[in-house]
């Protein structure tokens, strides 16, 4: 499906009422009056132009001023397409309102042929967030037969076309983590993503090596999830960026290396999930994958002067003769070995895999993983905010500032050593699912599980497993998968720049 359009425009009456609508801001003041916001000569001009009083309007419906709260105006059109204007609440005025601001106007108009000149935001960074949430409130994906592909374009009154493109580049980038993790699990499997993100890969010029079969032999928890499933098997796809103009000396550049889950079906295994309905998102149990990948498609486009690698741990755990049993000892990437005792607990097998692998081979800086990992951080947290696990305070606070800043919020979350006794095996190295009648905190365990893999790495686990979906259509976003990992990863990496 085709993703909204964003251009900027200048505050010209002329080029304003050349759309087919118009969008301005407003807010409730405290003496229960009303005050337009954003744009404010531009507005006064659109008033004078159709002589119409948006105040006189706005206050005969009596809104609240909360942020998406959207009023519909005609006007005449005196020889212009424009025939409407959109007053839409902006209720405290920050940026996370105006987020939801555009995002509101992105579901109202989504599917429709229709050119918005939008006047709402004036300062860089809520241009900026306000034009990525328009297009990801728009965002559709279907497999309808009678589906209409048509999507509304966004003229955002903006004099740097610079923030425009970037907006453009971050909002697709989010869009196509949306769309693998959408995908239905009869068409999606690991070979199929990593004909996906080959595909990516050449369109970016990216550099990518897929491994499978043999080539997997020393990955013992992606092996054991992933031979469950039919052929064609698991994968680890690695992907990797450097900046074009830094070649020749890229090696001096930070390296960050990003860990994703890539569970593309998880019926539990052996430990089947019930009730059978819980399996109905289970397609989505790779968007740490798909964030990942994303998030290398934007920095392609961006540029930042960073190495970045991206593990794709890809595998599908399904039921079969060959699927791993519950007292199974497995062998991870370096010899670790891990009592299963959950196969429902797929993720942190593969994901360990990954992280001994980056540590063994790719000498990060940064050590990120990213996963739907656990209901247990989607218990503690909601859908608002992802788990941030790490020992690394100054790292935290680096990504909750790029979390805060992009929208894609985490929450740092505690390490706590007391619990480590319930990761003891008595035939393995670990466990890994702790004993959680013993301490619960089933999304601590599982970082705590994860830190074994990552020697002494500045490392960070993203449990994203209340993030990576939403169950209807809220905020920014649509019913499904979010994309959420994206916007934060290309903030935080662009950082370092």
């Amino acid at each position: 499906m085709p993703y909204a359009q964003l251009s900027s425009i200048s505050s010209r009456v002329e080029d304003i009422v050349s759309a087919d609508a118009i969008a301005v801001g407003f807010v409730k003041s405290e003496e229960d009056g009303y005050e337009l916001v954003g744009a404010i000569d531009a507005i006064a001009s659109i008033e004078k132009f159709f002589d119409v009083d948006l105040i006189d309007e706005i206050s005969f419906f009596q809104p609240a001023g909360k942020p998406g709260e959207i009023l519909e105006i005609p006007v005449s059109q005196k020889a212009t397409k424009a025939d409407r204007v959109f007053v839409i609440g902006l209720g405290d005025q920050s940026t996370q309102s105006h987020r939801l601001a555009a995002a509101s106007l992105g579901r109202k108009l989504r599917g429709k042929k229709i050119n918005v000149s939008n006047l709402l935001a004036t300062q860089s960074q809520d241009i900026r967030a306000h034009a990525i949430s328009s297009v990801l409130g728009s965002y559709t994906w279907t497999l309808k037969s009678d589906a209409k592909t048509y999507q509304p374009t966004f003229n955002i009154v903006c004099k740097s076309e610079k923030i425009i493109d970037e907006a453009t580049v971050i909002a697709n980038a989010v869009c196509r983590a949306r769309d693998l993790v959408h995908t239905p699990s009869n068409i999606k499997n690991p070979l199929w993503m990593a004909q996906q993100a080959q595909k990516i890969a050449k369109e970016g010029k990216l550099t990518i090596k897929v491994l499978a079969g043999k080539e997997l032999v020393q990955f013992g928890g992606l092996r054991a999830v992933g031979n469950s499933s039919p052929k064609p098997g698991p994968r680890m796809i690695q992907v990797s960026y450097q900046p074009k103009s830094k070649k020749k000396s890229a090696k001096a550049l930070p390296h960050v290396v990003l860990v994703g889950k890539g569970i593309t079906f998880d019926t539990g295994g052996v430990s089947l999930k019930r009730p059978y309905d819980t399996m109905m998102a289970m397609k989505s149990d790779m968007a740490g994958s798909a964030a990942i990948l994303g998030t290398l498609t934007a920095l392609e486009e961006l540029q930042p002067n960073v190495r970045v690698t991206a593990l794709m741990m890809m595998a599908e755990n399904a039921i079969s003769a060959t699927a791993q049993r519950p007292s199974d000892v497995i062998k991870h990437y370096g010899g670790t070995t891990v009592e299963v005792i959950n196969t429902d607990a797929e993720g942190r097998l593969v994901l360990a895999d990954g992280l001994a692998y980056a540590d063994a081979h790719l000498d990060p800086d940064y050590l990120i993983d990213i996963a739907t990992l656990t209901g247990a951080a989607t218990l503690g947290l909601g859908r608002q905010y992802a788990a941030m696990y790490t020992r690394d305070n100054s790292l935290a606070a680096q990504l909750s500032k790029a979390g805060d800043s992009s929208g894609d919020r985490v929450w740092h979350m505690p390490l706590v050593d007391d619990y480590k006794e319930a990761l003891r095996s008595d035939i393995a190295d670990l466990n890994h699912t702790a004993d959680k009648g013993k301490f619960s905190a089933g999304s601590v365990t599982a970082a705590l599980f994860l830190e074994n893999f990552t020697s002494t790495r500045r490392w960070v686990h993203l449990d994203i497993a209340g993030t990576a979906r939403s169950e209807v259509d809220a905020g920014e976003n649509s019913k499904g998968g979010t994309g959420f990992g994206v916007r934060l990863l290309t903030e935080w990496i662009t950082s370092l720049s």
